[in-house]
């Protein structure tokens, strides 16, 4: 009787989901806002208010709504909503959800925290609902992330908005660990949740991997993925989907390029922008301080800054791997007081949940490049320090976001050098809208902490390596963001960079200039002034015996390090470590320098090696062709390869050589003996003067004939010492000489 039962509740379950799905679309149809409207700013004075119950038949607008429950959802995702304390929408969900409901396109822009990710699941679960969606349909919603720990969160979400749904979903990050897993079951996802590359090599690589029914496609931080960076990933995804689809893109900085919307098939899509008429582009509680900071004397500051805000929770911001891993080291070894922790993008993301689990537990400084600046959802994070300068304003926009998130408050310092003052005012622009203020430093507060970063690296030598790899990334970013001139850096304040990192030698730069893209023309009149000038297209410069870094006006210059030295291979890689110095002296001769100046590429010789092995023909001179073998014998017999007479002549000379260096040693042997033999009378002399004054002092007869037996004993010693050491430096001479003698004489008949 169960059996009967239970197919009845399903068969009833199927027959409630169906209205439910009808009434919905009825709803949704009935209700949706006009393209191009906004909701309409919530009420303050009112407050919180209830939803109230729909009659039958009711299709009221939710265009200007503010509470979920009001929105055409499915029962399950508002139970799902309501279950983990999600009742008023924000305002970025107020304005996407009407038009994401309704099968629009969006392209969602608002600050960081403000709770984007709610804005595009929900539009996800219930387009599949809708649909009613099942394991053996496929593929229906792709959300691209640029980053492991993003797409991670988004997951997580998913789940919990998903809860009581039937969907299959699945996060694809990392590397390939476990592909052939992924390859089997990446078919019955419903939901498929992953980073760019990922999804492109499971479409290279998985067979019948098949997106054709693909209900939904989803970018977070679209301005990141549409970047250069993941170009050919995102149209080789765009080109193997429909493009009959639901695109949704968001970010806090969101891109308008006709040209980028296009790559994506975006149809008429709604532009929301919820902050756009704000009157900062951060949020409304974070306070933003920046200090002018010389650049030796950044580490000093930012250890001051983890002494004085021991209680505080911190993320630290560095420009490349390399600084993160040697800041984050030498700090551990000097022990601030407070648990110190790092993420990069080098780690497995396994280890990157780890530590962002573990910080979001305890209160903890986290090192970290800008892995973490983007979606990163980190609680209380009391301060964002950016040692670094960013790359643009909206790179500091996403860095500054990991506080002060969801109306909480929160702070953020940056550390700007004297050279990269001009920052200030691109981040107080009108178009910027960041309102950052100026604090000094007070020399006071300040530690300094060079002459111990230097004792760590003497102490553990594998940090030294890691400090020459920092320097060189930091100057590599810097020229890449092209904030200041780096010509501007002096080698002094190199050399004074390089003492702050506890380094003991600044590490030589090599700065290239390349010339691309410029007519011949001007390529000319460019090598013609550098052949009049000093300077190369190619220097070494070393900022210890340099007063200046002389660079080519209008050049493109580029940095490279020396050569790496033997235990350069301490470091587990070298993506962000510059191309080394293959040639550091160029000789200008006709034969390998061009008119230009520069020298010429040897030319790779294309050798067949389908070739068969001795087909070689080779002919005399009246034209008959010679045997392979024959000329290579000819060559050996027509000069004997064994000369005896040079062979004997040489060991006559090194017998020689031999007799005269024994000559010589015999000598020596024999002044050290003499020199040990006076040392020994010198030292027996004094003694024996010491104990005769020591003897006329006493009163005792008895110790006075002790002292005399003492003396004459030692006197007994001395004379015969002195006859006997003769007669066994003669004897030990002799023996020597026979000896030596001996080896000789085998040695000539052995070799005569």
């Amino acid at each position: 009787m169960r059996r009967p039962q239970r197919r009845g509740a399903a068969k009833q379950n199927r027959l409630r989901e169906v209205d439910e799905i009808r009434l919905l679309n009825e709803w949704i149809d009935a209700g949706k806002p006009l393209p191009g409207t906004k909701p309409p700013p919530p009420s303050k004075s009112a407050g919180p208010r209830q939803p109230r119950p729909l009659e039958s038949g009711e299709h009221p607008e939710y265009g200007a709504c503010t509470l979920f429950d009001e929105l055409p959802l499915s029962q399950k995702t508002k139970d799902a909503l309501r279950k983990k304390g999600f009742t008023e929408m924000s305002e970025v969900q107020r304005a996407a959800l009407p038009h994401a409901l309704c099968g629009r396109d969006v392209l969602g822009a608002a600050k960081t925290g403000s709770g984007k990710t709610l804005a595009f699941v929900i539009p996800v679960i219930e387009k599949l609902y809708r649909e009613r969606w099942g394991p053996e349909d496929g593929v229906g919603c792709i959300i691209l992330s640029p980053t492991n720990d993003l797409a991670g969160q988004i997951f997580d979400v998913i789940k919990d908005v998903g809860k009581f749904h039937n969907f299959s979903g699945g996060v694809i990050v990392g590397k390939r660990k476990g592909i052939e897993q992924e390859k089997e079951r990446v078919n019955s996802l419903n939901i498929l949740v992953c980073t760019p590359g990922r999804l492109v090599q499971h479409f290279n690589e998985t067979a019948n991997f098949d997106c054709s029914q693909l209900q939904m496609l989803v970018l977070d931080e679209a301005d990141q993925i549409l970047d250069h960076g993941f170009k050919s990933q995102v149209d080789a995804i765009i080109s193997q989907i429909p493009k009959i689809r639901q695109t949704l893109l968001f970010s806090a900085t969101q891109t308008k390029s006709v040209r980028d919307l296009a790559r994506v098939s975006l149809r008429d899509p709604e532009y929301i922008s919820v902050h756009e008429e704000a009157r900062t582009a951060t949020p409304d509680t974070l306070e933003q301080y920046t200090m002018i900071v010389p650049l030796e004397q950044k580490l000093n500051m930012l250890w001051s800054f983890i002494k004085r805000h021991l209680n505080s929770k911190t993320i630290v911001f560095l420009s490349s791997v390399k600084q993160v891993k040697f800041v984050f080291e030498v700090f551990k070894k000097l022990r601030p007081g407070i648990p110190l922790k790092c993420m990069h993008g080098r780690m497995l993301h396994v280890v990157q949940q780890a530590v962002v689990a573990d910080f979001n537990e305890a209160t903890s400084v986290l090192f970290s490049t800008d892995v973490s600046s983007r979606g990163l959802d980190i609680k209380n994070v009391d301060w964002v320090v950016q040692v670094d300068c960013p790359e643009s304003i909206d790179n500091y926009i996403h860095r500054v976001g990991r506080t002060a998130r969801y109306n909480k408050k929160g702070k953020s310092l940056l550390f700007l050098c004297p050279e990269e003052e001009a920052m200030v005012e691109k981040l107080r622009a009108a178009e910027s809208k960041i309102p950052i203020h100026i604090r000094k430093p007070k020399a006071e507060q300040l530690e300094q902490i060079s002459q111990n970063i230097a004792s760590v690296l003497v102490k553990f030598p594998n940090l030294q390596e890691l400090g020459k790899r920092a320097f060189v990334t930091y100057l590599k970013s810097v020229h890449h963001k092209k904030v200041f001139d780096l010509s501007r850096f002096s080698a002094e304040k190199l050399a004074a960079y390089a003492a702050s990192l506890g380094l003991p030698v600044t590490p030589a730069i090599r700065f290239k200039n390349h010339k691309k893209n410029v007519p011949k023309k001007d390529m000319d009149d460019i090598d013609k002034k550098q052949m009049k000038s000093s300077s190369i297209s190619e220097v070494i410069i070393n900022p210890q015996a340099n007063s200046n870094l002389t660079m080519d006006d209008g050049d493109d210059d580029i940095l490279y390090p020396k050569k790496p030295t033997a235990d350069a291979s301490m470091d587990d890689g070298l993506d962000d470590v510059l191309r080394p110095k293959e040639s550091t002296t160029y000789t200008k001769t006709k034969e390998n320098v061009t008119e230009l100046g520069r020298p010429l590429k040897k030319k790779k010789l294309k050798i067949n090696i389908h070739r068969p092995v001795g087909t070689r023909v080779k002919y005399d001179d009246e034209g008959n062709a010679i045997p392979p073998l024959a000329s290579v014998a000819e060559e050996v017999a027509s000069e004997p390869v064994v000369h005896k007479d040079k062979i004997s002549q040489r060991y006559a000379e090194m017998l020689r050589e031999m007799q005269e260096h024994d000559k010589e040693d015999k000598l020596e042997h024999k002044k050290s003996l003499r020199e040990k033999k006076m040392q020994k009378k010198l030292k027996l002399k004094r003694k024996r003067q010491e104990t005769q004054a020591g003897s006329d002092e006493e009163d005792s007869g008895s110790d006075s004939d002790r002292d005399q037996n003492a003396i004459s004993k030692g006197k007994k010693r001395y004379f015969n010492s002195d006859d006997e050491g003769d007669e066994a430096a003669l004897k030990d001479g002799d023996v020597l000489a026979q000896q030596e003698a001996l080896a000789l004489k085998l040695l000539s008949k052995m070799h005569s």
